[in-house]
């Protein structure tokens, strides 16, 4: 019986501490007990968009996104589908990036991984599991198992990197078939 009466009068202070002015005493959230593999925010069909002085640089379209807060700012991780599109200095866009998940950071460096596919117009496809674009330098990089294909070979290698619109590339320990004419 001493039980029930216990219980009872704390169920009783929680029901009436509830009760009183909704606009006096208001206070922000508390976001101090968040960890940091918990997100601080989560969005689904997520559209961002890169830019740079004010120019759109690049728009990342994700089926969910969930932002986290890191020691040195912010992390969108993003997945459900990956496309990435990055525009030339003209405005156009000029290579796409497809993957199953991937990652913005607060200074716009984007790492995309599972089943990465590059295109650039309809002459390049790169095929990896990894790449890493810098937006300080527009260059996509990649330390794992590549296969690049042009209309008049295909190259594999382990590792690359390319300028973002995939005009001029390397291939680290590569081999490959080219026709030449």
């Amino acid at each position: 019986m001493k039980r029930v009466t216990v219980l009872f009068l704390h169920v009783l202070v929680i029901m009436t501490s509830g009760c009183g002015d909704p606009d006096k005493g208001r206070r922000s959230p508390e976001t101090g007990f968040i960890g940091i593999s918990h997100p601080v925010q989560e969005s689904w069909t997520v559209r961002l968009t890169l830019t740079e002085s004010g120019v759109k640089r690049g728009i990342i379209e994700a089926g969910h996104g969930a932002e986290y807060k890191i020691n040195s700012g912010n992390e969108h991780h993003l997945d459900q589908g990956i496309t990435i599109t990055l525009f030339d200095i003209t405005g156009n866009p000029s290579t796409t990036i497809t993957a199953e998940k991937a990652v913005m950071h607060d200074n716009q460096d984007i790492e995309a991984q599972g089943h990465v596919v590059i295109t650039s117009g309809s002459t390049t496809v790169i095929k990896t599991e990894y790449v890493k674009r810098t937006s300080n330098d527009k260059m996509i990089r990649s330390d794992k198992f590549v296969t690049i294909i042009k209309p008049d070979e295909t190259i594999t290698g382990q590792g690359f990197e390319s300028d973002q619109s995939l005009k001029k590339y390397r291939i680290f320990r590569g081999s490959g078939n080219a026709f030449i004419k």
